[in-house]
């Protein structure tokens, strides 16, 4: 395998991309990148109203994260690693669950054009978990953003994720089974993780069902 110097971690809301990202940048010491949610004055309306927000929120998603992602363009020097908790096309993702009609036409019209000019990551690490798991750790954070969210809006989420990854070839993929892991609290399965990651015999696309550390 290439130099790992970019990893991008992903997941369905709540599997823990974040935590993980910014775990294993203070690990590795690198430039952590993180998805500005929280920044999208739609997001709220869109948890509430899918249909009415979502070209608004998708749209507001795209833009923001081109803009963060092209940064990387411009390496920083001082970092030799870099950490995301997102990767630019999961947008896509998003985009065919909630977009249509002339909507879906103008995104699949400017999605291209801007993902040429971003650097793809070295390895992206998917955190693939259970409908329960995700809204247990949705419900233990308790953002109000958040309250909104369905059961049946996760469990739609994961299969749009799944199937997006099951034909995801762009770049090195780690698939990992985090159901029964806990990477943030018990250091053993975190060790195991990144043992995973940097290893040098890992195939370019794999995947990895760890063993709960309890």
């Amino acid at each position: 395998m290439a130099e790992i110097r970019y990893i991008a971690v992903e997941g369905v809301i709540g599997a823990g991309k974040t935590s993980l990202a910014k775990i294993l940048a203070n690990k590795i010491n690198a430039k952590l990148i993180l998805e500005e949610f929280e920044t999208n004055p739609f997001l709220s309306k869109f948890y509430d109203d899918r249909k009415r927000y979502a070209f608004q929120t998708q749209m507001f998603f795209l833009i923001n994260r081109f803009k963060q992602q092209q940064e990387l363009n411009q390496e920083d020097l001082f970092s030799h690693f870099i950490v995301s908790d997102y990767i630019f096309e999961k947008d896509n993702i998003f985009a065919y669950m909630n977009l249509s009609g002339d909507e879906l036409k103008l995104y699949e019209t400017l999605f291209p054009q801007l993902q040429r000019e971003l650097r793809k990551p070295d390895l992206v690490i998917f955190l693939q978990a259970s409908t329960d798991r995700l809204l247990y750790n949705i419900k233990k954070r308790n953002r109000k953003i958040e309250k909104s969210i369905t059961k049946a809006y996760i469990r739609e989420l994961s299969e749009s994720y799944n199937n997006f990854f099951f034909k995801y070839n762009n770049t090195p993929l780690l698939i990992v089974n985090s159901t029964d892991i806990d990477f943030v609290n018990r250091e053993k399965d975190f060790d195991e993780l990144f043992n995973q990651i940097f290893r040098e015999d890992r195939a370019f696309i794999e995947y990895f069902n760890p063993v709960s550390g309890e």
